[in-house]
C-alpha cells in the first residue's frame, strides 16, 4: 500500500519532466541564428575641419601704469615775490604751449643787469683810455728817441773836441749829464709802453667778468617767468600769488598731453616668440640699443583700458626698459600712446591720464603660415582625424604653443587633413563615422589667427 501510494506521486513528477524536456529538445532542433542588419547601426555624425597654413600673427599681452612722456617740475632757481598768477595755474587745467604760468618780482635782477652794463661801460672807456695811451706813448717815445740820437751825437763831438783840449772839461759833462737825462726818458717811455699790455689784459679780465654777471643776471630775470613748454596739464600746484618763494622750490607740476607712455610687464617667453617674427638687419650695428637690433615699428601695439575693451588706443612700441621687474620676473616693454586726449569720448574711451591701469596687447605676423587647430581638439597630446575611409584615427602631434584658444601644431598634422573638433565620447580607432565638414568654423579660425577681432 505504502509503494502504491509514493508511485503514484512520482509518475506525475516524472510525466513533467519527461515532457519538458522534450520541448526543450524540440526548440534547440528549431532555433534559428539571430538576424545582424548592418545598415540598422547608428554612426556618429562629427564635425570636422580642413586644416590648411593659415597666417597666424604672434601676440604678448601684459599689463602696466600709464604715465605722460614727459613731466615738468617747475622749480624756482631764483627768489622772489609772486608778482603774477596765470588764472588758470590749478590742478587738473589743461594749458597750450608758451603760455605764460608765473612771475617772480624781476626788479632785484633788473637793478643787477643795470649794474653790469655800467661796469661794462666803464671797463670799455678805461679801454679805450688805454688804447690812447699807448698811441701816445708811441709818439713821444718816437720823439726822444730822435732827441737821443742828437744828444749822443753832440757828446761824441765834444769829446772828440776835449781830447784836443778845444774845450772845457766842464761843458763835456755838461753834455755827458743831457745825454744820460734822454737815455733815461726813453727808458722811462719803453717801460709805460710794456706796462700796458698788462693794464690792457686786467681790464679784458674785468670785463669778461661783468659779462659773465651780466649773462647770469639776464638768466636770472629769464628765470622769474615760467612759460608752457608743451600743450600741458596741470598735476600739482604748490604756489599762491604774492608768497615768496626761495631758489629751488617746488612751484608746480605738469604733465604733457602730447604722448603717453605704458611700461607693460610681459612675459618672457611670449616676448621672445613675438621677437623672433620681428625683422633684424641683415648687418648688426655697433650700437648697444635693441631699437637698432630690431624693427619696431612692425610690432601692432594695442592699449585698452582694464573693463573697456571696445575702444582701444593705438600705441607704438618705443624701447624695452632694462632688466626684469623685481616681482614678477617679466620683460618691461614701454609703448607710447601719441595725442591721448585727441579721441576722447568719456565714458566709452575716457582721457589716458596718469595711474590708468591699462592692458597692451602686442602682435607681429608670423614670418611663415602656421598650422593652427581649436585648443580643444587636442587631447592630451593627440588628436583624432577621419581618414579617407571615413574611419576615425588617432595620432600624437606636437603643440608648439596655445594663443587665444588656438594650438598651433609644429608637427603630426599635413595639409588637408580633416581634424575632429568634436568630443566623439569613446574614441576609438578604426570607428566608422560621418564627417560633417564646418567651413564656417575654418573662417573663423584664420580670422583669429590672423589677429581679427569677432
Amino acid at each position: 500500500m505504502v509503494f502504491a501510494r509514493i508511485t503514484k506521486k512520482i509518475i506525475p513528477i516524472l510525466t513533467g519532466l519527461i515532457v519538458g524536456a522534450g520541448l526543450l529538445a524540440l526548440f534547440v532542433a528549431n532555433r534559428q541564428s539571430p538576424m545582424h542588419d548592418q545598415t540598422a547601426a547608428i554612426l556618429p555624425t562629427l564635425t570636422v575641419i580642413e586644416v590648411q597654413p593659415v597666417v597666424f600673427r604672434l601676440e604678448a599681452r601684459g599689463n602696466g601704469l600709464a604715465r605722460p612722456a614727459e613731466t615738468w617740475l617747475a622749480i624756482a632757481n631764483v627768489a622772489g615775490k609772486v608778482v603774477e598768477k596765470h588764472p588758470d595755474l590749478d590742478s587738473g587745467k589743461l594749458l597750450p604751449a608758451n603760455t605764460l604760468l608765473l612771475v617772480l618780482d624781476p626788479s632785484r635782477y633788473q637793478l643787477a643787469i643795470a649794474a653790469a652794463q655800467a661796469e661794462l661801460d666803464s671797463l670799455a672807456a678805461e679801454q679805450a683810455l688805454l688804447d690812447t695811451e699807448e698811441e701816445n706813448t708811441r709818439l713821444l717815445l718816437d720823439l726822444e728817441r730822435e732827441r737821443l740820437t742828437l744828444a749822443e751825437r753832440e757828446l761824441s763831438r765834444i769829446q772828440s773836441l776835449a781830447e784836443s783840449n778845444a774845450i772845457s772839461k766842464s761843458q763835456q759833462d755838461e753834455q755827458l749829464r743831457t745825454t744820460l737825462a734822454q737815455r733815461q726818458a726813453v727808458t722811462t717811455l719803453n717801460n709805460q709802453l710794456g706796462l700796458i699790455p698788462s693794464r690792457r689784459q686786467r681790464v679784458g679780465a674785468q670785463t669778461d667778468q661783468t659779462a659773465t654777471r651780466l649773462a647770469q643776471a639776464h638768466r636770472d630775470l629769464e628765470d622769474t617767468r615760467f612759460f608752457a613748454p608743451y600743450d600741458l596739464r596741470l598735476a600739482q600746484v604748490d604756489v599762491a600769488l604774492h608768497q615768496n618763494v626761495t631758489v629751488g622750490q617746488r612751484l608746480f607740476q605738469a604733465d604733457s598731453i602730447d604722448a603717453a607712455e605704458v611700461e607693460t610687464q610681459v612675459p618672457i617667453f611670449t616676448l621672445r616668440r613675438l621677437m623672433a617674427a620681428v625683422p633684424q638687419p641683415t648687418r648688426l650695428p655697433d650700437a648697444l640699443d635693441l631699437g637698432e637690433f630690431f624693427d619696431f615699428s612692425s610690432i601692432r601695439a594695442e592699449v585698452f583700458l582694464v573693463g573697456i575693451d571696445a575702444a582701444p588706443w593705438a600705441g607704438r612700441v618705443s624701447r624695452i626698459a632694462s632688466g626684469l621687474d623685481p616681482k614678477t620676473r617679466t620683460a618691461r616693454v614701454v609703448v607710447v600712446v601719441d595725442q591721448p586726449y585727441r579721441n576722447a569720448d568719456p565714458p566709452l574711451r575716457p582721457i589716458l591720464q596718469r595711474d590708468m591701469y591699462l592692458r597692451v596687447l602686442l602682435s607681429a605676423e608670423s614670418p611663415e603660415p602656421l598650422m593652427v587647430i581649436p585648443a580643444s581638439a587636442v587631447h592630451q597630446g593627440e588628436v583624432y582625424l577621419v581618414d579617407g575611409h571615413d574611419l576615425l584615427e588617432r595620432r600624437a602631434v606636437t603643440v608648439g604653443f596655445t594663443q587665444n584658444d588656438l594650438a598651433v601644431i609644429r608637427a603630426g598634422l599635413e595639409p588637408g587633413e580633416r581634424v575632429i573638433v568634436d568630443d566623439p565620447g569613446p574614441a576609438l580607432g578604426g570607428m566608422k563615422v560621418v564627417p560633417r565638414r564646418d567651413e564656417e568654423l575654418e573662417l573663423q579660425l584664420r580670422r583669429r589667427a590672423a589677429g581679427e577681432r569677432q
